[in-house]
């Protein structure tokens, strides 16, 4: 594992010689549009697995993506190697149908220290609730980004975060009623406390969003990765083009249902990934929206 073919795979070329937040930010936007969130190896054949330099095999060499666990264990790895303080939280991510927070800590996050300020770095969640640059972690301030506004809410030492998102124009009115689409404007993402924790924390976790038949990630197979002006993302067989604020407060969100013979061509072309086995697509409705 070197950092020279992380970055390659990235397309970092910038500075490393200083551990500030413009460095990190310019990093971490370079891994959100190069690495997808993605959990396609459950549904192809594949076992998940959080060995470091499994993780770093997969996303570097075999240019795949990851889901949390994967993405960000190996952000923390090259910030740690780049001389950041860094340490990774657990977070509970909240669930809309059933309007409250997971009850297992399935979220892996990253927080980085840098002149005495602590912020959040998490490049594993995908679609619009991705954010674009690291957040200061401080409780009630709005972090306008691209993607939205975002916002921490600590209460009695747990934090909160939540999105508030801008009006949405669906060119295609079939899909304007799609259960992938969120309704509210303003969206809880997940919670969590300070305490540090270790890969290990999330062993049994890993195991279980791939096999049991509750997981969200059993039930659809999901690939998303960030673009310049929005994110791209393929859902089962639903491909959707988000651009961010293409008019005033209003992203532009362009749908297409793809046939199984155009599944392969599109994550190449769209997302560069490339299976070494068969993609089973699927898509059973449930509580994910982009």
């Amino acid at each position: 594992m070197n950092l020279e073919e992380y970055f390659a795979r990235t397309g970092y070329k910038g500075s490393t010689e200083k551990q500030d937040l413009e460095t990190l930010t310019d990093i971490f936007q370079h891994h959100i549009r190069a690495v997808p969130f993605e959990n396609l190896s459950i549904h192809c054949g594949e076992k998940i697995t959080l060995e470091l330099e499994h993780v770093y095999n997969k996303i570097v060499r075999r240019k795949r993506g990851g889901w949390c666990m994967e993405n960000n264990q190996l952000l923390g790895w090259v910030l740690k190697s780049l001389g950041y303080e860094t340490s990774f939280l657990g977070a509970y991510v909240f669930n809309p149908q059933q309007n409250a927070y997971a009850t297992l800590m399935t979220h892996l996050v990253v927080k980085v220290i840098i002149d005495g300020k602590a912020y959040i770095v998490d490049g594993g969640f995908g679609v619009s609730y991705q954010m674009w640059q690291p957040m200061e972690l401080v409780s009630g301030k709005e972090q306008p980004q691209a993607p939205g506004v975002f916002r921490f809410t600590e209460k009695n030492g747990v934090w909160y975060l939540e999105k508030m998102r801008r009006k949405q124009y669906i060119p295609n009115q079939s899909f304007s009623n799609s259960d992938l689409l969120e309704k509210k404007e303003c969206r809880k993402v997940y919670m969590f406390s300070l305490e540090p924790r270790t890969v290990e924390d999330f062993r049994f976790q890993c195991t279980y969003l791939q096999t049991s038949p509750d997981s969200l990630f059993t039930k659809k197979s999901i690939c998303t990765l960030q673009t310049t002006d929005g994110f791209r993302a393929l859902i089962g067989w639903t491909l959707t083009e988000t651009t961010y604020n293409y008019k005033e407060n209003m992203d532009l969100v362009e749908f297409v249902t793809l046939e199984d013979e155009e599944v392969e061509k599109t994550l190449k072309e769209k997302f560069n990934i490339s299976l070494e086995r068969k993609l089973v697509p699927i898509n059973v409705k449930g509580s994910y929206t982009i």
